[in-house]
């Protein structure tokens, strides 16, 4: 009979949350708490009761204190192994559920049949963890000794390319521009330019947003969801359009935009608005964010500093004095006390050098061995000289040729090969940091976390080391 096989990653460290899983014929619960669970169920045909149907449903119920928080499923045809419907069936559904006592954060990989090294059972995550809206003000409240301790204390967790979290900017420069915007990419990509060459522009043009969302979507929930799940530190790379496309009607011109190679992202006049709202909202959480430009094509012009400064004073100008912009001075020298007392909760600052685990060869894997033999090379040492430390936990399979080749060729909108390296990687190196990273790290130095499609589990290894960290 034929079948097909999900395998399911769990984290859960909020107490009285579980999770269950069902396909037909079988099923599973975890509630473990602070454990990464690693499982794996099977679409059979042999369950499906019909004898001319073979879709079978795999489906994820998420329970707090026996009540249902949320339901999601897809239903998978074991014939051909892909997904025909289901409320995950799509990157954009993928959606964190965020209540006030908690955060579910999910995904979903539609697998193929094992192409180029990737996995050819799909790949379904969950996290439930605490609403981390507050963690910090809850760590070191005001008037606590932890208070009075260096901001350097604290480790951060960061949403990598966090302004790759939709099409929503792509899709308006697609549909504006048209087939303008195709040289823009064929030139960024040998593999879209091959293509060029095999299909009719207008075939390649409807294909662009799913290459797009499969190579370059690091991100799948709002800003504001993305802080309440517990990130505190973003780098961004505010620049303007590609000057061949800069001038198409129906996208504004001296826009600064979020820039992953040529691809225009969030814009950053409401990065920052997001920001300020949240940081107004949540009175005792400072957010670090770095300004840099690495990969930045010439063509998408860098703005100058005058546009930088009037982009943040429009967006601190609704804040009405209530917030202040700090730098790496700041984020080095002051307590977290002396921050909020200045009302310095938004430090900016630009083209840091830190120390990064990030290499183009380490981070271009499928499995995360690579990524975690980096982790490996860290001692205190390494850390002298630098602004701060950050450990990356995203792979990078967009770097490997014969991913990308696939990945182009079978775009869809559930197939990204980040959602399929995603828990594979995390599920190594979120363990890695929790038990090791204080024993490596030993700088009076922040750190910071990061990651692809920020969840709950890189949230709550940041925040339980910040806790050993304040308490020093």
């Amino acid at each position: 009979m034929p079948t097909k096989g999900v395998q399911i990653y769990t984290f859960i460290s909020l107490p009285g949350a579980s999770v269950e899983y069902t396909v037909p014929g079988s099923s599973l619960s975890r509630s473990q708490l602070g454990e990464w669970t690693n499982d794996h169920l099977e679409v059979d045909k042999s369950h499906i009761r019909n004898p001319f149907e073979f879709a079978g449903r795999f489906l994820f119920r998420v329970l707090f204190r026996n009540n249902t928080v949320t339901t999601q499923y897809v239903d998978i045809n074991t014939l051909i192994g892909n997904i025909e419907r289901g409320t995950m069936a799509r990157m954009a559904d993928q959606r964190a559920v965020i209540t006030p006592d908690l955060v579910v954060s999910f995904g979903f990989y539609d697998a193929g049949p094992g192409i180029a090294g990737l996995p050819k059972a799909d790949q379904c995550w969950v996290t439930v963890t605490p609403n981390r809206a507050g963690w910090m003000s809850r760590l070191a409240p005001l008037g606590s000794d932890a208070e009075r301790k260096p901001f350097t204390r604290w480790v951060l967790p960061a949403a990598h390319d966090v302004g790759m979290n939709s099409l929503q900017t792509p899709t308006a420069l697609i549909q504006s521009a048209g087939k303008a915007v195709l040289p823009v990419f064929k030139g960024a990509s040998g593999v879209i330019s091959g293509l060029g060459g095999k299909m009719s522009d207008d075939v390649l043009l409807g294909m662009l947003p799913n290459i797009i969302q499969g190579l370059a979507i690091t991100q799948k929930d709002s800003l504001g969801d993305i802080l309440a799940t517990g990130a505190r530190y973003f780098e961004f790379r505010p620049a303007h359009l590609h000057s061949a496309v800069r001038g198409q009607a129906g996208i504004p011109r001296d826009a600064l935009y979020f820039t992953h190679g040529p691809i225009p992202g969030m814009p950053y006049a409401q990065f920052l608005a997001d920001i300020a709202t949240f940081l107004l909202a949540n009175t005792g959480e400072i957010v670090v964010v770095q300004l840099r430009w690495d990969g930045v094509p010439a063509e998408c012009a860098r703005p100058s500093d005058g546009e930088l400064a009037s982009e943040l004073n429009t967006a601190l100008g609704r804040a009405n004095g209530q917030l202040v912009v700090g730098d790496l001075g700041d984020l080095q020298r002051s307590t977290t006390a002396q921050l909020r007392e200045q009302k310095k909760r938004l430090i900016i600052c630009r083209d840091v050098d830190s120390l990064s685990t990030y290499t183009d060869g380490a981070n271009a894997t499928l499995n995360g061995d690579s990524i975690v033999a980096e982790f490996e090379k860290l001692g205190p040492a390494s850390q002298n000289g630098k602004a701060f430390t950050n450990l990356q936990c995203q792979a990078t399979a967009t770097n490997i040729k014969d991913v990308v080749a696939y990945s182009v060729v079978s775009a869809g909108v559930s197939n990204s090969c980040l959602l399929a390296t995603k828990p594979i990687c995390d599920w190594k190196t979120l363990p890695w940091i929790r038990r090791n990273a204080l024993n490596r790290l030993k700088a009076e130095q922040l750190v910071v976390v990061m990651n692809d499609f920020f969840d709950g589990a890189t949230a709550d290894v940041a925040a339980g080391l910040s806790d050993i960290r304040l308490k020093q």
